[in-house]
C-alpha cells in the first residue's frame, strides 16, 4: 500500500503545482516518493562510484521531507528540461551605457525564464539628472530603468506557479539613495523588486556621529577638471578605490532616520551590511560583492548562484511534548553530511541560463544548507523562542551542521578536488574560516576544500508548506492559525486555512481540548530583540547569510524601532529585515484574528 506523506491539503497543492513533474497530459510523478526518486537519481547520476549507493542514500534523506532540496532543484531535477535548478542568481554588474542596461536586462529575462529568481546592484548607473553629453540629453536615473526590470518580470512566469523575484539594491552614498528609499510608498513602483540599501560601515559610524554625508558618484575622465570636489570610494564593480564626485552633502542621521521611517511605514527598503559582508565572505580575496539573491540569505558576486537545501528539524525530534523530548542530533549531521554532497551534485547536473552563470558556480561550488522548521522543534521540546535555551540549542544545531558540512567538503575534496577559485593559503586568513576548528582548518591546509561557501538559512516559505506547514526557516511560527493565498498555475489565487504543525502534533497526541504549554507563542508575541538574538546565536556557523523577517507591531514606537537596524549592526549581523503591518504592502498570509502581514515575501516570490 503506497504511504501518504502529505498531512496538509495546501502540501499536496505545492507539489502538485511547483514540483510534480507532468509533461502536457503525461504524469510522470504519481507521488512524492516518485518525485524524491526523481531527485535522487539525477543527483547520483555524476557520481563516479557507487551511484545506487548514493542514490538509496540520497532518498533516504529526502524521504518524509527530512531534507528539504531548494524549489528549483524539485522542480527541474531528472526532468530533461532545459532549467536551472539554481534558485536564485546575482547578475553582472551593469554598465552605464544604453547598451549595457539592455544586455543586462536581457540577462535578466534569461534567467528567469528558466526560473531563476536575480538581483542586481543598481549604483553604477548615473544619478537622475546627470548630463550625457553624447546625445546631449541628461540620465533618468537608475531608479527609472528599474522600472523596465519590473515590467519584464511582470511577463515571465518562471517554472511552475512561480512568478519571478527581484532584489534591487542601491549603496548609501548614491545621490539616487532617497529616491530610492521612498520608492515603495507607491503602490504602482516596483512592485516585483525586494529592495535594500548597501550600508557601509563608514555610514554607520557617521549616523553615530552625527556627521555629514557626501553623496558621490565615480567621474569620468572628461569630468575631472570640472568636479568641484572629489573623493576616493570602492564603488561597485571597481576593485579599487575611484575618483568621485560630490553631488551633494547630507546628514548622516538625517537619512538614517528616512531610511528607518520608510521601513517603519511600508516595510522596504531592508539594509545589508555591505563592508561586514566583504569582510567575512570566504573568497575575499578574488571577488567583491554588492548584491544578494531576493531574500539575502546570499550574498554573491556577479553571476553568483544560490543552490540551496534545508533540514527539516522537526523530523528529528523524538518522543515530543514528553519529559523524554530531544533532537536527534547524530541524525541532523549525518543528513548535514548527505545534503552537502547532494547540493555539490547540484553544481554539475544543472542548466544554466548564462555561461558565466555556469563558470561562477563551477568555480566557487557555493552552496547553501540550512535549516527550516526550528520555532516547531523548540515547541515540541518544550521551550520558548526567545529563551536563552533556544538560543543555546539553536546554536549547537547549526554549529553541527556547519561543521559537518565543512568536514564533508573536505572530503568531497579529496575525493572530486577542490573548488578551481581556492587559493588555500589567502582562504584560509579569512575572517570566518579561521574561527572554525583546528581540525577543519588543517584538513584545508592539507587537502583543500570542494565548497568556497556552504551555510544559508533561507526563508524555505514554500518548502515548508510543501513539508506540513512546519515553521519557515529559524522563523517563530507566524500564527499558529492563518490564512495564506497560493497562486495557481492559471494565475488565479486560492486561499488556505491553516494550522501550525506543532499545534496539529499537539492535539493528535493531546485532544482538541488541552490546554497549550507556554512555549506555544507566535511571531507578534516575541520582542524584537528576541528574533535578532536568534539571528545573531547563529550567525556565527553561516557563511553566506541568514534570511530573518522581524515581525512589528502595528503600535511599535519608531524610536524604538529604529534601534532595532542598530542593534543588528552591533550584534554582527550581516543585514535586516522587518515587517510592520501597514496599508501600501500586500499580504499573502493573514491571521484568523488580527491581521497581519507576510514574513518577507509573497510565497511566490521566495527563494525557495
Amino acid at each position: 500500500m503506497t504511504r501518504d506523506y502529505f498531512t496538509t491539503a495546501i502540501g499536496r497543492h505545492i507539489w502538485d503545482t511547483k514540483y510534480r513533474y507532468r509533461q502536457g497530459e503525461v504524469v510522470h510523478d504519481q507521488t512524492i516518493a516518485d518525485t524524491w526518486r526523481r531527485i535522487s537519481c539525477a543527483l547520483a547520476s555524476v557520481e563516479t562510484q557507487s551511484q545506487l549507493q548514493r542514490e538509496e542514500q540520497f532518498f533516504e534523506v529526502l524521504e518524509g521531507f527530512k531534507f528539504l532540496p531548494g524549489g528549483r532543484i524539485q522542480a527541474g531535477a531528472g526532468t530533461g528540461r532545459r532549467v536551472t535548478l539554481f534558485n536564485c542568481f546575482v547578475m553582472g554588474i551593469i554598465e552605464d551605457s544604453m547598451d549595457g542596461i539592455f544586455d543586462a536586462l536581457k540577462e535578466g529575462a534569461l534567467t528567469m525564464q528558466q526560473g531563476g529568481g536575480v538581483g542586481y546592484d543598481f549604483s553604477t548607473l548615473r544619478p537622475k539628472g546627470t548630463a550625457a553629453r553624447s546625445v546631449g540629453t541628461v540620465t533618468s536615473g537608475p531608479l527609472s530603468f528599474m522600472q523596465i526590470w519590473d515590467s519584464m518580470c511582470a511577463t515571465i512566469l518562471s517554472t511552475g506557479a512561480r512568478r519571478g523575484a527581484m532584489m534591487g539594491t542601491l549603496r548609501c552614498d548614491h545621490p539616487d539613495i532617497e529616491e530610492f528609499i521612498e520608492v515603495k510608498r507607491d503602490r504602482q513602483r516596483l512592485r516585483r523588486f525586494n529592495l535594500s540599501v548597501l550600508v557601509s560601515d563608514a555610514f554607520m559610524e557617521a549616523v553615530r556621529r552625527d556627521k555629514e554625508w557626501a553623496l558621490v558618484f565615480p567621474l569620468r575622465e572628461s569630468e575631472e577638471a570640472s568636479a568641484n570636489e572629489i573623493v576616493y570610494r570602492p564603488w561597485s564593480g571597481r576593485p579599487d578605490p575611484v575618483p568621485c564626485r560630490v553631488v551633494r552633502r547630507v546628514s548622516a542621521r538625517a537619512l538614517w532616520d528616512r531610511l528607518m521611517r520608510a521601513t517603519y511605514d511600508v516595510a522596504e527598503p531592508g539594509v545589508l551590511f555591505i563592508d561586514r559582508i566583504n569582510r567575512l565572505n570566504n573568497q575575499w580575496y578574488c571577488e567583491h560583492i554588492s548584491a544578494s539573491n531576493p531574500c539575502g540569505e546570499i550574498p554573491l558576486p556577479a553571476y553568483g548562484a544560490c543552490d540551496l537545501g534545508s533540514i527539516n528539524l522537526t523530523r528529528f525530534v523524538q518522543e515530543p511534548f514528553s519529559a523524554h523530548a530531544r533532537l536527534d542530533m547524530q541524525g541532523i549531521q549525518s543528513t548535514a553530511a548527505t545534503a552537502t554532497r547532494m547540493l555539490d551534485n547540484v553544481i554539475d547536473v544543472s542548466h544554466f541560463p548564462l555561461p558565466r552563470q555556469q563558470q561562477q558556480a563551477q568555480g566557487s561550488r557555493r552552496i547553501g544548507l540550512g535549516i527550516t522548521g526550528l520555532a516547531d522543534a523548540l515547541i515540541m521540546l518544550g521551550v520558548t523562542y526567545g529563551s536563552e535555551e533556544a538560543y543555546h540549542l539553536a546554536a549547537s544545531v547549526m554549529r553541527g551542521i556547519c561543521h559537518t558540512a565543512y568536514r564533508t567538503s573536505i572530503a568531497l575534496a579529496r575525493e572530486k578536488g577542490s573548488f578551481p577559485f581556492l587559493d588555500k593559503q589567502k582562504y584560509l586568513q579569512g575572517e570566518f574560516v579561521r574561527a572554525l576548528p583546528d581540525d577543519i582548518q588543517q584538513g584545508i591546509a592539507s587537502h583543500g576544500i570542494r565548497n568556497s561557501h556552504l551555510t544559508a538559512i533561507a526563508p524555505t516559505g514554500t518548502i515548508s508548506l510543501l513539508a506540513g506547514n512546519v515553521s519557515s526557516g529559524l522563523e517563530p511560527v507566524f500564527d499558529f492559525h492563518y490564512k495564506r493565498r497560493v497562486l495557481e498555475l492559471d494565475g488565479s489565487y486560492t486561499e488556505y486555512h491553516l494550522t501550525d504543525h506543532a499545534l496539529c502534533l499537539w492535539r493528535a497526541l493531546h485532544g482538541n481540548d488541552a490546554p497549550l504549554p507556554p512555549q506555544f507563542i507566535d511571531a507578534l508575541s516575541i520582542p524584537p530583540q528576541a528574533h535578532l538574538d536568534m539571528q545573531a546565536a547563529l550567525q556565527p556557523y553561516v557563511d553566506n547569510a541568514i534570511s530573518k523577517t522581524i515581525n512589528i507591531p502595528e503600535d511599535y514606537d519608531f524610536a524604538a524601532f529604529r534601534n532595532i537596524y542598530e542593534l543588528a549592526y552591533d550584534k554582527g549581523l550581516k543585514g535586516c529585515t522587518t515587517f510592520r503591518p501597514n496599508p501600501v504592502t500586500g499580504s499573502v498570509m493573514q491571521a484568523e484574528g488580527p491581521a497581519s502581514g507576510p514574513l518577507c515575501c509573497s510565497v511566490e516570490r521566495e527563494a525557495d
